[in-house]
């Protein structure tokens, strides 16, 4: 796509935008008491802005022009933080984590599909460099101290002379065995050939009855062939099957590619080139219309000390510094005006932010002639209208002492009035009390226990004790599943239904990368702290804890008890692990705190076995951390659980403030699982391998079975004997006989442990048609 069509694609999504925040607004005005209506309405504006989501962050990532980027990005982070308030909204009205929108996607014709919330690539663009670095220095520790493992397929071991000599006899006899045996067949068939040749040259042979024969045979397989040909194109046609060269990547999207890292060349060229001609514009307008400013600010100050003279016999006094100077002489808002702005504020935090980028839109790019402006580099004007009020400000802050000092002259001369000493006194004395203030408030601040160490030697210490960690590199995309098609269907009919896999994805993207990625967002959208993944074994939570750390760029701190376990010994030594951990991860933010199997931390009955291990040493020390985590901090603590019903209930959902069951792959989820992870471990999926067979005879197993057994069949040898021995059920069915899967009673008592939960209790009084409310009402009544 060229630099028009994502102008054109900024301008429909800008106008999507703008009747979107009119519809916001009319609807915050109305009160409703249908909750089945207030979830419709939040729904569909949760789609809404799922689609200028996906069409904003592609025409950031492409569009070229600096000075349209720096809006979009504004508009952009806005959009995603009323997202995130909007889902904070459907889980309190709903009081579930998991909604379903199949009636409505039906209503706006759109595919589940498009409901994907995309990862803005700016998460990573913009801060490659400092990933790179940091990755390069991990890696360097971890070579110095020994944990870097090579990945290395072939290792080489020397053998003694003698052995290695019977090796390579066994193989030559092996080698002449195999040749003697070949030649044994072949006089063999030529024995045989020779005997059928002596008895069929007896009989009388009839050519046309022979000739009959062959073309029966030919005929048959021809259009055996036709037949199957025609099967194949009919059932691409219906779109049953991909077409022939669909898997292949085209040359169209291997020049959209190149296309694309050209623009992203572009986009670094003309960033550069607009941060110059901020400073180089605002000189030459420093050099030009500085004298002039300067002049007419002197003019006007002047004027407003004639007027206030004129008007009360006296000269006025002079605005302090704090108060803003000259400026606020000048100012033309009123306290009504303030008061007007302030009661129309909407209580989304968001919703200003794109309503004044919305507005900034219409004034000055809606109806902009860019025709000058082909290469979309930066517009001068515009830097020329921003750079003159800040000139203004700073030379406004001169102009106010020298004029302060012109307005002293002025009443010596004129009034003969003389300032008075006390005056003077009462300010020094202001500015005593204020430094008490501020001394008293750093003595509130906690004390700095590695004050005297760098960030540096602290980081590498964390390294060398285990405690940070390398993410694997995986994409949330990676995290294989299919969307729930009958979600609102089965709540129709009070059936609660399981979450399905990219439900979970959705989740993750929302409450993990988005916030973690983008500062703004996570400082104003409504905060999570700590999230919970519950599930079996081999269900990709820790894939899911990596992907997010992928995404965002994050550092990865293992807290885990097996861990921690013998570091940091004592109450002290607790202390500064934890300290040191929270100063590093607030430091190179954004970072994730990782607890795996987190049910030990919060133990009702510590096992014998583990006693020695301390699993609870964190018990009551994560609560306070998740205290001292401020809006500011990126840092996102994230626990994984196979067995959370071992935990004490009521403190472990007091630290994890979002639980998320993951569930093990429903059929379709299966079938989406087997296809992708064949192909990804190069596997050729062919018409002998029935896919449909194997997802539903795998009801109960998990991803990482499934990827196991993959990875089992799919030897290097196995590999190569593709092209003549196609892929089949039955050797995958064969590994899976020796695994065990995750039984329905095991996900039933994942299910009945999440009802427990605050939540979970919420949940099941909103389907008994009682609410908490209604609860204390009848309370009430019986005191």
């Amino acid at each position: 796509m060229s630099n028009a069509m994502y102008n054109k694609m900024w301008h429909q999504t800008q106008e999507t935008l703008n009747s979107l925040l009119d519809k916001e607004s009319q609807h915050m005005m109305e009160s409703q008491s249908n909750q089945i209506f207030i979830f419709q309405m939040l729904a569909t504006f949760y789609i809404k802005y799922v689609q200028i989501f996906r069409n904003l962050e592609d025409v950031y990532d492409q569009i070229v022009h600096p000075q349209k980027r720096i809006l979009i990005r504004k508009i952009l982070d806005g959009v995603m933080g009323r997202l995130l308030e909007l889902k904070n909204e459907m889980v309190e009205l709903e009081l579930t984590e998991f909604h379903y929108f199949d009636d409505i996607l039906q209503d706006l014709k759109l595919a589940p599909q498009q409901l994907e919330i995309p990862i803005p690539k700016y998460f990573l663009k913009e801060k490659l460099e400092v990933i790179k670095g940091r990755e390069k220095i991990l890696a360097q520790i971890l070579a110095d101290i020994g944990l870097d493992i090579p990945d290395k397929k072939y290792t080489t071991k020397s053998i003694p002379l003698e052995e290695a000599v019977k090796l390579i006899q066994i193989a030559e006899r092996a080698r002449q065995g195999r040749l003697r045996a070949m030649f044994m067949k072949q006089i063999f068939l030529q024995e045989y050939r020779a005997k059928q040749a002596r008895m069929l040259g007896e009989k009388v042979i009839d050519m046309g009855a022979a000739a009959l024969q062959i073309q029966k045979v030919w005929r048959g397989f021809s259009q055996c062939q036709k037949t199957k040909k025609q099967r194949e194109e009919e059932m691409i046609f219906l779109g049953m099957n991909p077409p022939p060269l669909f898997n292949e990547v085209s040359a169209t999207i291997i020049q959209a590619e190149k296309v694309s890292s050209l623009r992203n060349e572009t986009q670094v060229k003309h960033e550069e080139n607009y941060r110059k001609a901020l400073v180089t514009i605002k000189n030459d307008l420093k050099l030009i219309e500085g004298p002039d400013i300067k002049e007419n600010l002197q003019d006007q100050i002047r004027h407003w000390f004639i007027e206030c003279r004129n008007l009360t016999g006296t000269f006025p006094e002079y605005p302090n510094v704090e108060e803003g100077g000259s400026a606020i002489i000048f100012s033309n808002k009123t306290p009504q005006q303030e008061e007007d702005e302030g009661w129309k504020m909407s209580p989304s935090v968001f919703l200003p932010t794109m309503e004044e980028g919305n507005n900034v839109y219409k004034d000055l790019w809606k109806n902009k002639d860019e025709s000058w402006n082909f290469p979309q580099n930066y517009d001068p004007e515009l830097i020329k209208q921003e750079k003159r009020k800040e000139l203004e400000s700073e030379i406004r802050v001169q102009v106010d002492e020298l004029m302060r000092q012109e307005l002293k002259n002025l009443k010596l001369a004129v009034d003969r009035e003389k300032e008075y000493p006390v005056k003077a006194g009462k300010k020094k004395g202001g500015k005593k009390k204020g430094k008490k203030g501020k001394k008293g408030k750093r003595g509130k601040k906690d004390k700095d226990l590695t004050a005297d160490r760098t960030i540096e030697s602290l980081y590498k210490e964390l390294v060398e004790e285990g405690l940070l960690i390398q993410a694997l590199k995986v994409n949330l995309s990676d995290y294989i599943g299919e969307y729930s098609y009958l979600g609102t269907t089965l709540r129709q009919v009070s059936i609660e239904p399981m979450p399905s896999l990219l439900d979970v994805r959705q989740l993750i993207a929302l409450y993990g990368v988005l916030p973690l990625g983008s500062a703004t967002v996570h400082e104003k959208a409504p905060l999570v702290k700590s999230l919970l993944l519950a599930g079996p074994s081999g269900v990709g939570k820790k894939m899911l804890v990596h992907a997010i750390c992928t995404e965002t760029g994050a550092n990865l701190f293992n807290l885990s008890a097996a861990n921690i376990a013998g570091k940091y010994p004592g109450k002290n030594g607790l202390q500064m692990m934890l300290h040191v951990v929270v100063k590093v991860a607030r430091e190179l933010q954004p970072s994730v705190v990782w607890i795996g199997d987190t049910e030990k931390t919060f133990y009702k009955k510590v096992p014998s076995a583990e006693r020695m291990m301390e699993p609870k040493r964190l018990k009551k020390q994560l609560p306070k951390i998740l205290r001292l985590l401020k809006p500011d901090d990126r840092i996102l603590i994230v626990g994984t659980t196979q067995r959370p019903f071992d935990a004490e209930l009521q403190s472990f959902c007091k630290v994890y403030q979002k639980i998320i069951l993951v569930p093990r792959p429903d059929y379709a989820s299966r079938f989406v699982l087997w296809k992708q992870i064949i192909q990804r471990n190069r596997g050729i999926i062919t018409n002998a391998l029935n896919i449909s067979c194997l997802a539903k005879i795998t009801d109960g197993f998990t991803q990482g079975h499934i990827v196991e057994v993959v990875k089992g069949v799919l030897t290097d040898r196995r590999i190569r004997q593709q092209t003549y021995k196609p892929l089949t059920a039955a050797e995958f069915i064969a590994m899976l006989t020796s695994m065990s899967p995750v039984y329905q009673e095991e996900e039933e008592s994942f299910k009945d442990w999440y009802a427990k939960t605050p939540m979970g209790k919420k949940r099941a009084l909103a389907l008994m048609g009682g609410n908490t409310e209604k609860e204390k009402d009848k309370g009430k009544k019986k005191e």
